[in-house]
């Protein structure tokens, strides 16, 4: 498997702020560590209102951290219809949803033994 160059941690503040900067909704964190077998260390869980915003998000969070981390995605899928849009990072992967199709996968549930932490607007 590849390994970041840049801790999981910085790249989770890295991609919340790209949320952030296009006002993405409900930003939820799901640290994996302390569960066996994960593929990865963290999710994190974000919706937009719209094709466009989902659009603008994933682009957000790409442009920055591809600028201040000088990483990429190793793997993007969805971006066509972007009602779910996965972007994985390898120790961080990253959902952006329609708040609709969010709530029908209910990932946090599915997930449900993960340590959770919810990111509150500021806008």
């Amino acid at each position: 498997m590849i390994k970041n160059q840049v801790s999981p941690d910085t790249l989770v503040s890295q991609i919340i702020a790209g949320i952030e900067d296009v006002k993405g909704n409900d930003i939820t964190i799901l640290d994996l560590r302390a569960i066996e077998n994960t593929v990865t260390s963290y999710f994190i869980i974000c919706n937009g209102t719209s094709n466009t915003q989902v659009k603008a998000i994933v682009n957000s969070i790409q442009r920055g951290v591809s600028k201040s981390l000088k990483e990429n995605a190793w793997h993007v899928e969805g971006s066509e219809q972007a009602e779910w849009v996965l972007l994985d990072y390898v120790d961080v992967v990253v959902h952006v949803f329609q708040k609709h199709v969010r709530e029908y996968y209910d990932l946090e549930g599915l997930w449900g033994d993960a340590k959770t932490t919810v990111i509150e607007s500021t806008y």
